[in-house]
């Protein structure tokens, strides 16, 4: 067995183990709920050290933060949808929430130079480059679209990408070399 599938099949099993242990604790067991939430911080710890590599010192508040409102929103999941998937969207909008006060934070100490061409420049320049993003992305057939929009473009993680898009891991990993390079030769013949 390789890599990949040892990595798939420990996803799975995952999986498997936290769904159990939530439908247990959602239906009263206690002792099943216990467990659900501390597997889960196992798991959450690992994805958010991953996204926050730079602030270690800031992993186990987001943990907290993402744990308390998988807590609170236990009751909107659905049994039949992927729990993973689940937990992943609330702890991403944790992240989200973090980034956006740590940046906000960060920003109010940054000093101003008077002489930066922030304020002259526009942001037409951005929009072109996501407009031609999107046009050269457009043309990729959806195999190489998907894992680079999910992975490079989002953030994904690859076996996230392969539980959003059904596809497997290493489909993912090919699908963003070739996507990536067919993208590369698009961009050489351009110029």
């Amino acid at each position: 067995m390789n890599r990949t599938q040892q990595g798939a099949d420990a996803l799975a099993a995952t999986e498997a183990r936290l769904r159990a242990l939530l439908i247990k604790g959602l239906d009263g067991d206690a002792d099943a709920y216990g467990l659900f939430l501390q597997a889960l911080s196992a798991h959450l710890r690992a994805y958010l050290r991953r996204r926050l590599f730079p602030f270690p010192a800031d992993v186990e508040d987001v943990l907290q933060e993402a744990l308390l409102a998988v807590h609170n929103q236990r009751h909107t999941y659905l049994s039949d949808q992927p729990l993973t998937a689940w937990v992943h969207a609330i702890a991403r909008y944790k992240l989200i929430d973090w980034f956006r006060s740590h940046a906000s934070r960060e920003a109010l100490h940054d000093p101003l130079d008077d002489d930066l061409e922030v304020f002259s420049v526009s942001d037409t320049d951005a929009s072109d480059a996501r407009k031609d993003l999107k046009q050269l992305l457009a043309g990729l057939p959806e195999r190489q679209r998907l894992p680079i929009v999910h992975v490079k473009l989002e953030g994904l993680s690859v076996l996230e990408a392969a539980e959003l898009t059904g596809m497997s891991a290493s489909a993912i990993k090919v699908g963003i070399h070739r996507g990536l390079k067919a993208l590369a030769d698009k961009v050489r013949k351009s110029r």
